[in-house]
């Protein structure tokens, strides 16, 4: 892949898999490599509905980690 997608659904996709395929052990290596601020990058993806998890090295949608009663 030459650059990061620009559509928000696709850009996790391929976020996540670099990092679980560890192609990448963080995100700031990735953003680097890609010439990406990741701050920026989180950013977008938050507008878009997604949240950094630092400990689980991926990206998921907001209040995943929320514990609702249904």
């Amino acid at each position: 892949m030459d650059y990061l997608p620009h559509d928000p659904a696709i850009l996790v996709s391929s976020i996540n898999m670099f990092l679980r395929d560890e192609e990448f052990d963080t995100l700031s290596q990735l953003c680097a490599c890609y010439d990406r601020d990741p701050e920026e990058v989180k950013a977008f993806l938050q507008e878009h509905g997604f949240v950094y998890d630092e400990a689980q090295r991926q990206f998921r949608p907001i209040g995943y980690d929320k514990n609702e009663d249904l």
